[in-house]
């Protein structure tokens, strides 16, 4: 991955949660969603109309836990406050919504592992 930056390697992954996600029926709404309080990879909608706010991890390798493990407590919580954010000023409080990881674990060997996660992070 010499020459790529961690922005390109990022969108990359990204890109191919996206596709991942549209195969398995989700429907785009949005991607890469900035507010003051921060930030959605993904938003998607299910086929039973539930809003679904993705976050896609990549990680090289599993030195440090892979992809999964680097979605820490402050993550999630700006996850959360993102997410309420989007709801409020799309006028959309009632509608049923979840928050899925999309990881993506590279073994170094150009191969890639995709995991889905449905409702990995709790709100309550």
């Amino acid at each position: 991955m010499f020459g790529r930056s961690r922005t390109d390697i990022g969108l990359q992954a990204e890109q191919q949660a996206l596709q991942y996600l549209q195969q398995q029926g989700l429907e785009h709404v949005t991607s890469n969603y900035r507010c003051k309080v921060g930030e959605i990879d993904l938003v998607m909608r299910s086929t039973c109309g539930e809003l679904v706010f993705v976050e896609v991890r990549y990680r090289q390798g599993k030195s440090h836990g892979g992809a999964v493990a680097s979605i820490d407590r402050r993550k999630q919580r700006r996850l959360i406050n993102a997410a309420n954010y989007y709801l409020q000023v799309h006028g959309q409080n009632n509608i049923p919504c979840r928050f899925d990881v999309v990881a993506i674990d590279d073994n170094g060997c150009g191969e890639r592992r995709i995991s889905w996660i449905c409702n990995a992070i709790e709100t309550n």
